[in-house]
């Protein structure tokens, strides 16, 4: 019944309205929004520099025996790119916001009872807008250069794109409230230099890893944002856009739900306060 009133209250919207025009609210707003433009800018960067993406290939095993290693070697710096951004990103963001520079995150934080629903919406809208602004640089700066849209290989259906969206952002998930969002973990971080690194970082190696296991297959996105800014700015090709909002939305969530009631064992974290006043994420 407790988990229940919970639940309730987190999704009462009109109780906690208040919360979107509060100046601390706008803060971390602010944060996500330029942490996420930060993220998106120098990881479609990278995918624009090198001017095709692995995902454009039909099937990653056209590429095995690549000997003049382009497919593999883009791969690699794509990787890179993403894990070295996204790490930055969540570091510049974590003390304000709580570094999700992800609608993903958000949803699973929003469900694991860390953040409530009209904070999200907040950081959402925030984050959308910084994958927008993001892309619009990049296009404006490179004179109008058409921006990477993701693609799925010939060997993935939408839905087999979708579970493995979903599988990479269940670990993601995992991974921000292990080192970003747990209370024990944030002492560490407050009272050691090396932890506040050490946290961020791990987010954006295992993103990279992700980017390596199945960048070639459909992207390996795990975060609705980066496949949006680009995609409105650039291509506006939506045929399975739905991919990267449902299947990273569904894992982070499960991954939300699963930490905070098997992991946790619902034990109190001590973030930012959230709606109503609660220390929460």
């Amino acid at each position: 019944m407790n988990m229940i009133r919970s639940v309730r209250r987190r999704f009462t919207v009109g109780h906690h309205m208040a919360t979107a025009t509060d100046p601390a609210t706008l803060r971390r707003a602010a944060a996500e929004l330029l942490a996420t433009a930060i993220f998106v800018f120098a990881a479609e960067g990278a995918t624009l520099s090198l001017g095709t993406y692995p995902a454009y290939t039909r099937c990653w095993r056209m590429h095995r025996h690549d000997k003049g290693g382009g497919v593999v070697g883009g791969l690699v710096v794509v990787a890179l790119a993403h894990a070295l951004a996204l790490a930055a990103a969540v570091a510049c963001a974590a003390n304000t916001s709580g570094g999700h520079v992800n609608p993903a995150v958000t949803f699973g934080a929003l469900l694991a009872g860390r953040i409530c629903l009209v904070r999200s919406l907040v950081y959402w809208a925030a984050q959308l807008l910084g994958a927008v602004a993001a892309a619009l640089v990049l296009r404006l700066a490179t004179g109008g250069m058409h921006l990477p849209e993701y693609a799925l290989a010939g060997c993935v259906s939408g839905w087999q794109a979708a579970v493995l969206e979903a599988a990479m952002a269940f670990g993601l998930m995992h991974a921000y409230f292990v080192t970003v969002m747990d209370h024990h973990t944030r002492r560490v971080r407050a009272g050691a230099g090396a932890g506040a690194v050490a946290a961020p970082l791990a987010v954006g190696l295992l993103a990279g890893a992700n980017v390596l296991a199945c960048g070639a297959l459909e992207g390996a996105v795990m975060n609705p944002a980066r496949a949006f800014g680009p995609a409105v700015v650039g291509s506006r090709r939506w045929g399975n856009h739905w991919v990267y909002w449902v299947g990273p939305m569904v894992g982070a969530g499960l991954s939300g739900v699963l930490y905070e009631h098997l992991v946790a064992g619902g034990e109190e974290a001590e973030p930012a306060p959230s709606c109503g006043g609660r220390r929460r994420e």
